[in-house]
């Protein structure tokens, strides 16, 4: 990939002419470009804003102050930079480009709800392998006034608000953002290479060096590099306040994945039959396969919008994180447009890192899969009925739903055909669900104890910690015996060469 500057031909488009401006000027255009702070159009445009006003950026602590005072500086002894035609015309453009308006609603006055005496009933897959305490969690959603069905996964364990692995409709006019979680629209990505399987072990090497050199991990982790940044000329990040002031730190984090479960792996994958839907023939493939969500900005609106329902919609204290938003609020209709932003941004995120292998490797992959969960859709019950599904930890598994069920880094994960059942509400676990607490991981597991189940495995490991070993989780076999009612397997994909984060790298975001 060839690297983007910034050059004097450049600046003097924008109207820079001075000798002595020019290595001040292009030592912060190309400091911000090298790492990846803007790209290299909105840098130009910060110049050319900066340039035509350089008195509202010196006062203003941003990363072109001091290039505003020098500026600012050169206007007062007489040497003034004057825009050039095409700077005005990027002013111009900018001025001109449409903003995203949200539409006018009324605000939702505050109130206080009671529960249901009652729970509504719902289906439980995989019950001897659930918690009490997610049970209990499920339990109290189902009590909401608002809640119209649910389903709890084989996966299912204790969370904030429903559990991981509940899936809850409610009230077509209503949202939960602890019911979508903090993780917005965290996401599995495949890709399927036309190669054989026996590079994982003749070109282990390489194919790690690709995972390290284009695989970022840590809750504070930025890539330089982007492959395609378009999603950011959007207007939706224009739409609110916190969106804008999310933006820059989004921009810098896309193609980057954090802590805690997500990984990037190499691994073999065996697709068992074949489906119109996955439109691969039987065999086995080199394989990669991501997981991670919507980073920074996913939390950031997940904490936000969540303050403000509890705020808003007050509940007695067992279900004080399932409060809702209003869809015809403001307050609703800005989480709505904010989570589906999170959901392209997590979307875009893996794309980066599968183009930039993909093109390390120099191949097209000949199939990607992906699928997200921690979100809401607006969907239909089997009566028709109108609704919000929220699915935390939860696969859709509608007929036509292509999905991907990981375990954990040494057992098999399965590429599903959804059979759309009612009484699950088209949804599946999305992984093998953990039996031990990261906690009580750490406190009971050794480093032996992991080596020794990732040498049976022959898995190679980069980074991690003792709480995502593989002890630490359920066993999908049992998870997926458990959920015959809901998917159909297609495939399976074992994993090889893992990179997560390790625990140096769970640094303060």
């Amino acid at each position: 990939m060839e690297t983007e500057i910034i050059t004097q031909e450049d600046l003097q488009q924008l109207g820079v002419h001075h000798e002595e401006a020019y290595p001040k000027f292009l030592r912060v255009a190309n400091g911000l470009l090298s790492n990846g702070v803007y790209p290299k159009s909105h840098i130009l445009l910060l110049f050319a804003q900066m340039i035509d006003s350089p008195k509202k950026f010196s006062f203003s602590k941003n990363k072109l102050t001091n290039l505003a005072l020098y500026t600012k500086h050169l206007k007062e002894i007489g040497q003034e930079l004057v825009l050039s035609e095409y700077g005005q015309s990027l002013l111009e453009a900018e001025k001109n480009k449409p903003k995203y308006e949200l539409p006018k609603t009324g605000r939702q006055a505050e109130n206080y709800f009671d529960l249901r005496e009652e729970a509504l009933s719902y289906r439980i897959y995989g019950g001897n392998y659930i918690e009490q305490g997610a049970l209990d969690q499920m339990q109290t959603a189902m009590r909401l006034p608002i809640s119209l069905a649910g389903a709890l996964m084989p996966d299912a364990h204790q969370g904030y608000g429903l559990p991981i692995g509940g899936v809850l409709a409610t009230k077509a006019d209503t949202v939960i953002p602890y019911a979508v979680g903090v993780d917005i629209a965290c996401r599995m990505c495949m890709s399927v290479f036309d190669l054989p399987v026996s590079m994982i072990q003749r070109e282990d090497k390489l194919l790690k060096k690709m995972l390290e050199n284009h695989s970022f991990f840590g809750m504070g982790s930025e890539s330089k590099q982007k492959y395609d940044d378009t999603l950011f000329d959007r207007s939706e990040w224009t739409a609110t306040k916190l969106i804008r002031d999310l933006k820059d730190k989004a921009y810098r984090q896309l193609g980057t994945s954090g802590t805690g479960n997500h990984f990037v792996e190499w691994g073999v994958l065996e697709v068992l039959e074949q489906d119109e839907l996955m439109d691969l023939p039987v065999g086995k493939y080199l394989t990669l396969l991501s997981h991670s969500g919507s980073r920074g900005f996913g939390g950031a609106i997940a904490n936000h919008y969540s303050r403000i329902a509890m705020e808003k919609t007050r509940l007695p204290k067992e279900a004080k994180h399932l409060a809702w938003l209003d869809m015809n609020s403001e307050e609703g209709q800005e989480y709505w447009l904010s989570m589906n932003l999170a959901g392209d941004y997590a979307s875009a995120n893996h794309h980066e890192i599968h183009h930039k292998i993909a093109a390390a490797l120099n191949q097209n992959p000949l199939k990607r899969i992906e699928n997200h969960h921690n979100f809401a859709w607006e969907e239909r019950l089997a009566d028709g009925t109108p609704v919000i599904v929220h699915r935390k930890g939860a696969t859709p598994a509608g007929s036509q739903d292509l999905g991907i069920i990981p375990a954990s880094m040494t057992q098999p994960g399965y590429v599903i055909r959804g059979k759309g059942t009612p009484e699950g509400l088209n949804s599946a676990s999305h992984g093998a669900g953990r039996k031990m607490s990261r906690t009580k991981a750490l406190g009971m597991l050794t480093k032996d104890d992991l080596q020794a189940e990732l040498k049976k495995a022959q898995v190679q490991l980069i980074g991690a910690d003792l709480d995502e070993a593989p002890q630490a989780y359920k066993d999908i076999r049992k998870v997926m015996d458990a959920q015959t009612d809901l998917v159909k397997v297609l495939a399976q994909f074992s994993p090889k060469i893992v990179r997560m984060a390790d625990g140096r790298e769970k640094a303060e975001d």
